[in-house]
């Protein structure tokens, strides 16, 4: 009975000694998938032949950096 009301009704439960309370019996937070991406964002397309780890040329710098 008393998981039922935490399951299903979202209730917390304040468990007492000597009329002090001690503990507390609740759900657990939501969990979430880590690495499901966040719907908001959306697709990123990158070229085939775009190689992160090439050296930049001086056009792609802007001027007040050259």
């Amino acid at each position: 009975m008393l998981l039922a009301a935490v399951e299903e009704r979202g209730e917390i439960v304040l468990i007492c000694r000597d009329g002090k309370p001690v503990a507390e019996l609740k759900a657990p937070p939501p969990t979430f998938e880590r690495l499901k991406p966040h719907p908001d964002l959306k697709p990123l397309w990158v070229a085939t032949d775009f190689d992160p780890t090439a050296p930049a040329t001086g056009d792609e710098w802007p001027e007040e950096h050259r």
